[in-house]
């Protein structure tokens, strides 16, 4: 008898692939709200809208397909198509450094450390509720 052999996901081309697609996407939707939502005055609102609610919609996936079994099959595939692939690439930490050194290189130190907090906070908070969303959205439909 011979044990059968795992192969991690990303050795997988097709998983790999379903990943790239994802992220090509999700770039994409990133970088046409940064053109949609404004900068008032040189903020970085954009970076915070889109990572904020990046967290938020994660959060909510993550949780609701741990709360409907295995990661295997289609929440396997869910997972790495809008988890890992469209909002890895939706949402953009190298781009909320490179915002607060511009704003710290721009002598708007205060600001900086605002939005740094508010992005570092205000994504814990955004996963947790997201988390938290989709925990209630499952008690509900189990009640049903």
């Amino acid at each position: 008898m011979t044990a059968e052999v795992h192969r991690p996901v990303h050795l997988h081309g097709r998983l790999v692939l379903l990943v790239a697609a994802g992220g090509v996407l999700g770039a994409l939707a990133r970088y046409g709200l940064g053109f949609v939502i404004p900068a008032p005055g040189g903020w970085p609102l954009p970076t915070l809208v889109i990572n904020l609610s990046g967290a938020l919609v994660l959060g909510a996936l993550l949780e609701g397909l741990s709360r409907r079994g295995p990661d295997a099959g289609w929440r396997q595939i869910l997972r790495l198509a809008v988890g890992t692939g469209f909002l890895g690439a939706f949402t953009t930490y190298s781009t909320l450094a490179l915002d607060a050194v511009h704003l710290f290189d721009a002598g708007r130190s205060t600001e900086g450390v605002w939005y740094l907090g508010t992005s570092l906070l205000g994504g814990v908070a955004a996963t947790v509720a997201g988390i938290w969303l989709a925990a209630r959205q499952h008690r509900r439909m189990v009640r049903q």
